[in-house]
């Protein structure tokens, strides 16, 4: 995907106006403090309003909502690119009091999000009470599906990589005669949220992280055999013990024993200049997996990870540092790429 001049600026000017946006409790997206104005922008771009009640400043709860869940790069690009974000502070007067006593809101309260439509009807259940990513991010999901608007890629995937944590994830290893042949094949399933390269007993394995809800011990055995990737299960439980002797048999399964990771994570990702971008685990595992077949990543990345890869591309080799592994919260540059 192709960016002007012009387009590539102001969605990198995004992020120097983020670098400067207190107060925490806000986190980093920026942020409408008047509720009719921003009911005024969203009818013109045809959008729903994100508002956020927020006390500020307030207390450790405030706070660690706007550090934690408003400070995440894809949440915060979501929230200012997909909707109108409005601020109500719940602990002042004024126009914030009114919007309050419209919505029935509490003071002094801690943080709600409520997304609505011109209107101002909810155009997706009140959150409240939960105070983490998934919550954010379910509703924005669910709101963009109400209003009849696509959902993009790459918060469709941060959305199941959040599920997956919630309902919590199993871990599969697998011997194969080439561990980046095998990433490349299993990092592409649907339900796999994570992918390692590394050694156990001495062969070579692809240890995979997945949801178990979404995706079987089975077919991600099966998967690798039919990839002629996948020679010997290293079990973590009995119940994928039992599992692999029904399917490979009792040679070709053991115990798993110590992970050793590989020198080069994401093999193909690490060969080109996408490295550098700072991506979800799952997000880093479909890149890696579209890479080794010859395929672009762009469809598994938002729009400002587009652009910063596309600035990324135009510095010397030498000067790429590598985001492959590392936390994207921590990773993510918000300062302009030079």
């Amino acid at each position: 995907m192709k960016y002007s001049p012009l387009l590539l600026l102001l969605m990198l000017s995004c992020y120097a106006t983020n670098a400067a946006s207190p107060p925490e409790e806000l986190g980093r997206a920026h942020w409408l403090r008047d509720f009719e104005q921003g009911l005024e922008r969203a009818g013109r771009e045809g959008k729903l309003v994100f508002l956020l009640f927020q006390e500020v400043p307030g207390c450790s709860t405030c706070r660690n909502f706007g550090q934690e869940v408003l400070s995440h790069p894809l949440i915060v690009e979501a929230i200012e690119t997909l909707f109108v974000p409005v601020a109500i502070y719940n602990n002042k007067g004024g126009k914030d009091a009114e919007v309050l006593k419209f919505y029935n809101e509490p003071a002094w309260n801690n943080p709600v999000v409520r997304i609505v439509g011109f209107s101002r009807f909810d155009a997706a259940p009140r959150v409240s009470g939960n105070y983490s990513q998934l919550g954010v991010v379910q509703s924005m999901v669910f709101a963009l599906e109400q209003h009849g608007q696509a959902v993009p890629a790459y918060l469709r995937l941060f959305y199941e990589e959040l599920q997956a944590e919630r309902q919590g994830t199993e871990t599969l290893t697998l011997s194969m005669y080439c561990f980046w042949t095998g990433e490349k094949q299993l990092g592409q399933l649907d339900g796999v949220v994570d992918t390692h390269t590394g050694f156990m007993n001495g062969q070579e394995v692809v240890q995979v992280t997945y949801n178990p809800g979404v995706l079987s011990f089975e077919a991600i055995v099966k998967t690798g055999r039919q990839q002629h990737c996948a020679d010997r299960v290293f079990t973590h439980s009995e119940t994928q013990q039992k599992a692999a002797t029904a399917l490979l048999g009792k040679e070709n399964t053991a115990p798993a024993s110590t992970f050793r990771p590989g020198r080069e994570p994401k093999y193909y990702l690490s060969k080109t200049h996408y490295r550098a971008v700072p991506m979800t685990p799952l997000q880093a595992a479909r890149a890696n997996a579209l890479i080794g077949q010859g395929l672009p990543p762009e469809k598994v990345l938002s729009p400002r990870q587009l652009a910063l890869a596309e600035a990324i591309g135009r510095k010397p080799e030498s000067s790429w540092d590598n985001a492959i592994g590392k936390d994207i919260m921590q990773a993510w540059q918000w300062g302009a790429p030079e």
